[in-house]
């Protein structure tokens, strides 16, 4: 119980933390706060902001729910247990312009009253604009936090996310990946505190990450033709999202809140038919970034 209590106490930080941040650097935006409880038990805290100077839409979400185990997910973990505890942040923004990139977080710990436990997560980042330079800090930052417990789990878990983050129908990335991991297993107080220790680095790195390529982009000047290429790409991550994320899958099966897991969508997007941007146009080249994974670091 007091593990549940430390890692749920420690999230609902994260989740102001970031908050704070993100207003900071949005300038005019206000998290808005929608408190919810679950049918079964539990709840969590959505906060959601719209319409900011910087950011169009984004939620930063916290939850902790427990209860009978569906049978879904008795099935995915082949497990008997009765109850199920789960509990973590996620973040997705979408800001107005398009040369700031769309980015995903998730932090999450679950536990089984069989005794069994994982952590998981990563960040991943979805520009509609790749920016080469922006991609080398993103990824450099990553592996730093990596590098910090094995100096394998850097080109480990960017594979999982290269894997993790492809949309087969279209045979392209959501993005230019970050790192993925999950059902890191817990299996002892020495191991528990090492991949707790490691999903904190993972939270804490969001925001001054985030923040230095907001400030970096946002008053770069756009076009209608290239707000609507953000469109565009915003239709991939949409697509995704509903047909392949895990997270929206898990949500959904454990009667999770609807309008909090669906919270990644983004506000606007566009679906043109047969759409291919012209050869040698910025766009032309960031789409190539989304063929195959980039060695960015």
């Amino acid at each position: 119980m007091e593990r549940k209590i430390e890692i749920k106490s420690w999230f609902t930080g994260l989740q102001a933390s970031i908050i704070q941040a993100l207003e900071q650097e949005d300038g005019t935006g206000v998290f808005g706060i929608d408190e919810w409880d679950r049918p079964g038990g539990g709840g969590g805290i959505t906060r959601l902001l719209k319409g900011g100077a910087v950011i169009e839409k984004g939620g930063v979400n916290f939850s902790a729910v427990y209860g009978e185990t569906p049978d879904p997910i008795r099935k995915s973990f082949q497990s008997d247990a009765s109850e199920f505890f789960a509990t973590g942040v996620s973040i997705v923004i979408h800001p107005q312009n398009p040369f700031v990139p769309i980015i995903h977080m998730n932090v999450r710990y679950f536990e089984l009253s069989d005794g069994n436990s994982w952590f998981g997560g990563g960040i991943d980042l979805t520009p509609s604009y790749v920016f080469h330079e922006d991609g080398v800090f993103f990824h450099a930052a990553l592996k730093e936090v990596c590098d910090q417990f094995d100096p394998l789990w850097y080109a480990k878990y960017k594979s999982q996310a290269d894997s993790y983050f492809r949309i087969p129908h279209r045979n392209e990335t959501r993005g230019i990946g970050g790192i993925f991991y999950d059902r890191l297993a817990a299996k002892d107080l020495e191991n528990f505190t090492r991949l707790w220790e490691f999903t904190k680095k993972v939270g804490s790195a969001f925001a001054p990450v985030y923040t230095s390529l907001i400030a970096k982009r946002k008053n770069t000047p756009f076009t209608e033709e290239q707000k609507f290429w953000q469109l565009h790409r915003r239709s991939r991550y949409a697509e995704f999202n509903l047909v392949y994320d895990a997270g929206t899958k898990f949500g959904l099966e454990t009667n999770g809140r609807t309008e909090s897991i669906l919270m990644s969508l983004p506000p606007v997007a566009c679906w043109e038919s047969n759409y291919s941007p012209m050869e040698g146009s910025p766009e032309f080249v960031s789409q190539a970034y989304f063929q195959n994974p980039t060695d960015w670091v």
